[in-house]
């Protein structure tokens, strides 16, 4: 199994105060990694939540900032030392009274929590990524948005940029519903801005999609998978050569309609990604083993993204992820995450022997209801 020996990103030490069910952990990382192992709910899953938060500055699982302090506490602390070419202090600190988070880097403040983005290039995987095939189109446009704002500073601002004149036109749209329309001129207001800023998300995303399609393809059929697979950008305006002006045409066409209902009904919001075995889609018709294979595919791709942008290879978090794959399947994934670089890479199991034999040769600590004992095991 191949581990990049050098331009890996790391965490060296982490600290947490009150965070979920950890009311204090001081944990040294080995530059390889560790095996966290526990019974459910002893806080396995926790702590890769706290390593993935210095990440996306919120819960991976899209639990509130006021919802992963520890019950009774006034708030949570997370301070880790983070390499990524070179070393900094990173923390994340959140009072529940003002609801006020505070990151700051070598012990100074950020001013814009933006800025703080991405500091730790991590990939999570874990069981609950059958939702990334099997689930809404919102949760494949949230793996495409999170994996391109954390890669690309120029896909965050026009993400941000454009959430806000959404929320603005959709504002104007209810408006224009109670107060008659009189209220259209600000509807047509933020439709220039939707345009702007959602022709770089749709050129980015299909870019995206392009560059990796064939390899979709190819590690789909590396870890079983008899059928042809693909995947797709799937958008109701199709490609042009002006996008902007093609969802400005999208837009007034549409208003109407968007009037009755009170919401947007074109732009890239409203995209999704097809991923497709044999000509059907697996999400309707793939097996659970299926989609399972496609996700980590999809988890492989986004790790090979952040690597690309951050010239070092992420952090692997792995909860638990070959659970409900067979034995052949799960070691053909660990042999594509092996050829594609593994990273520092901390595991979470609940039994030694779940670990893959890939894995044995990591560290080992027992969670037990949020604390790490002193003891490794052997």
């Amino acid at each position: 199994m191949t581990i990049v020996p050098d331009a890996r990103a790391r965490v060296a030490s982490l600290s947490l105060r009150d965070f979920r069910n950890f009311a204090r952990l001081d944990l040294e990382i080995p530059s390889a990694g560790l095996v966290l192992v526990g019974e459910n709910g002893a806080g396995k899953t926790n702590l890769l939540e706290s390593l993935y938060y210095l990440s996306l500055l919120r819960s991976f699982r899209g639990a509130r900032d006021v919802d992963v302090v520890a019950f009774g506490a006034g708030g949570f602390f997370i301070e880790a030392a983070v390499h990524v070419h070179e070393t900094h202090e990173y923390s994340v600190g959140f009072e529940k009274a003002g609801r006020r988070k505070r990151v700051r880097r070598d012990g100074v403040s950020l001013q814009r929590l933006s800025d703080a983005l991405g500091v730790l290039p991590a990939v999570m995987f874990s069981p609950n990524d059958v939702s990334l095939v099997a689930g809404a189109p919102s949760a494949r446009r949230r793996f495409l948005d999170i994996m391109l704002a954390l890669s690309s500073r120029g896909y965050l601002n026009a993400l941000q940029y454009y959430r806000a004149a959404l929320e603005r036109r959709n504002a104007a749209l209810r408006a224009a519903t109670r107060g008659g329309l009189r209220h259209g001129s600000a509807i047509k207001a933020w439709e220039p801005a939707l345009a702007e800023h959602g022709a770089h998300l749709w050129t980015a995303r299909r870019r995206w999609v392009d560059e990796i399609a064939e390899r979709f393809r190819r590690r789909c059929t590396a870890i079983g998978e008899r059928g042809a697979a693909e995947i797709r950008y799937e958008s109701a305006i199709l490609p042009t050569d002006d996008y902007a002006a093609s969802l400005v045409a999208a837009l007034a066409q549409s208003r109407s309609h968007d009037l009755k209902r009170g919401s947007t009904h074109a732009g890239p919001h409203r995209d999704d990604l097809a991923l497709v075995l044999d000509g059907h889609e697996l999400r309707s018709f793939g097996s659970g083993g299926q989609q399972r294979s496609a996700a980590i595919v999809l988890r492989s791709l986004e790790a090979e993204t952040l690597r690309a942008s951050r010239d070092a290879a992420p952090v692997f978090l792995l909860d638990d992820p070959f659970a409900e794959l067979d034995e052949g399947r799960a070691q053909r994934v660990l042999a594509l995450l092996g050829d594609i670089g593994l990273g520092q890479t901390i595991l979470a199991v609940p039994r030694d022997s779940d670990i893959p034999s890939q894995l044995t040769s990591l560290e080992r600590r027992r969670v037990v209801g949020g604390r790490l004992e002193s003891d490794r095991v052997s």
